[in-house]
């Protein structure tokens, strides 16, 4: 293939994640990816290990005189997080990443990049097919659905692992080495619903522009989540007209949030779509005054077309559904004062949605305190039973808690501060990592996660400066020289 990435070193480094670029690997799409890798390590005469979920290991023995040292696991995975820009065409489960490279900054084309985790993909593949760094035997470990819910790394057979050191590659800031991070889950509510025939004028409303993020990691930035800004808006529209809610669409993952979001009423008298319009333009005014200081673009468009037909939701689901948008808890919960303030409790309502049968939408909460998790749990089953709303809990993986002593927190800090002469920071994250569930599984395991700096992940604007890439893989070289050394 003909590669953009060019001027960082190594070169086959960047050619790596290029190559995986190629291949579609949205969450549960991740087949082609894994027989990538099988092939690679079978191309190299490695140790290779695919599973039923498309998770895969590859072993390494150790460079010349480290043959014997204990075993490093390398930890990624292979899916990323499929969004793109409203009006782009692209197929994620047929076409893969177009990459765009600017000014040293490697972003896509109107979608989501995927290097949440591809650099850990790229990063794996570099040390199994570097033959001249020094390192000790590695376990590289590429899991499958991390985005949704950490299926992969669930359904991995951990006792195929004999490392006892663990270097998770899914962090997103250069100089910063996560050392503990917050558990989560998956909750969606539905509800039946018999939809009726009406017709009339149809309002139709969409909020776009909002900058969304990371539901853990950007939860704590005062970012406008669209479901909840358009919950805002039909509720308003239904205590205040007369008009019947036909459609409500945001969002399409839990762990996302919400930049978008479309809604439409129906009325039969036209001079209630028309007071609905002048008040839906009101309230989007006062939702611009209200948050462009941290959302600038956002923009809401009001349409209203006569003559529609259309199938509408009964008043009393619909009060019933805008009621739990509405009260939903949502955003953070609670933080601890003694670490800056550090995000312990929060949560995401990243996908509404109304269906012909039913009315849906999904939380994603997440804490690194069990018994606070566990409460949130609570107030979402007290809110489903309020509402008439069946909820269904999924995915639920383990925080992963501080260790007083860890020898790979130490190598890297040493290897930190020998090659850049700064001290590296150390800090505990509220956002879900694979290392909660290698840690619970593997007895003694001694873990840390690091990587390059990533931006805006989870959304089209994602980008990475690739002298921070080219820079990261000098810190791991370093750090697998002195685990080699002992």
């Amino acid at each position: 293939m003909e590669y953009k990435i060019t001027g960082y070193k190594p070169e086959k480094l960047f050619h790596f994640f290029e190559e995986i670029s190629a291949i579609p690997r949205g969450s549960g799409n991740e087949k082609e990816i894994s027989d990538y890798l099988v092939k690679f390590a079978k191309d190299r005469g490695l140790w290779v290990h695919q599973d039923e979920a498309y998770n895969v290991i590859i072993k390494k023995g150790g460079s010349k005189g480290a043959e014997d040292k204990a075993s490093v696991m390398l930890q990624g995975h292979l899916d990323m997080v499929c969004d793109k820009r409203a009006g782009v065409e692209h197929d994620f489960e047929k076409d893969g990443i177009s990459l765009v490279v600017k000014d040293g900054i490697l972003s896509a084309d109107g979608t989501t990049l995927g290097s949440d985790n591809g650099v850990a993909v790229a990063l794996m593949m570099m040390v199994l097919d570097d033959e001249e760094i020094q390192h000790p035997p590695v376990e590289c470990v590429f899991t499958t659905e991390e985005e949704v819910g950490l299926n992969g790394a669930q359904a991995l057979d951990k006792s195929l692992i004999t490392a006892r050191t663990m270097i998770n590659m899914d962090s997103e800031e250069e100089g910063v080495a996560t050392i503990s991070c917050a558990g989560g889950l998956r909750i969606q509510f539905t509800r039946p619903v018999k939809k009726e025939a009406a017709e009339g004028s149809l309002v139709s409303i969409k909020i776009e522009g909002l900058l969304g993020g990371h539901s853990g990691m950007d939860i704590s930035k005062e970012r406008q989540n669209a479901n909840l800004l358009m919950g805002r808006m039909t509720d308003h529209l239904m205590k205040n007209t007369d008009g019947k809610l036909v459609s409500f669409a945001g969002g399409t993952k839990d762990n996302a949030i919400t930049r978008e979001c479309e809604a439409s009423l129906i009325y039969a008298d036209k001079g209630e779509a028309q007071k609905a319009e002048k008040l839906a333009c009101a309230l989007a005014q006062d939702f611009a005054d209200e948050i462009t200081p941290y959302e600038p673009d956002f923009a809401c468009e009001i349409t209203v077309e006569d003559g529609r037909i259309a199938s509408a939701i009964p008043q009393e689901d619909a009060k019933a559904f805008i009621g739990a948008i509405r009260l939903a808890p949502n955003g953070v919960f609670s933080r601890n004062p003694h670490m800056d303030g550090f995000v312990v409790t929060s949560s995401n309502m990243g996908v509404v949605r109304t269906e012909e049968d039913k009315l849906v939408f999904v939380v994603s909460p997440r804490s690194s305190v069990a018994s606070l998790q566990e409460d949130t749990k609570a107030r979402f089953q007290t809110l489903a039973d309020s509402f008439g709303f069946e909820a269904e809990y999924s995915g639920e993986y383990p925080g992963w808690s501080y260790a007083e002593q860890s020898r790979i927190r130490e190598v890297f800090v040493e290897s930190y501060r020998e090659l850049f002469g700064k001290e590296l920071k150390l800090e505990a994250i509220h956002a879900g990592l694979e290392c909660g569930l290698f840690t619970e599984a593997i007895p003694g395991l001694d873990a840390i996660a690091v990587g390059p700096t990533l931006y805006d992940v989870h959304t089209p604007d994602e980008h990475v400066p690739l002298d921070s890439f080219e820079r990261f893989y000098e810190l791991l070289q370093a750090v697998l020289k002195k685990l080699a050394a002992g």
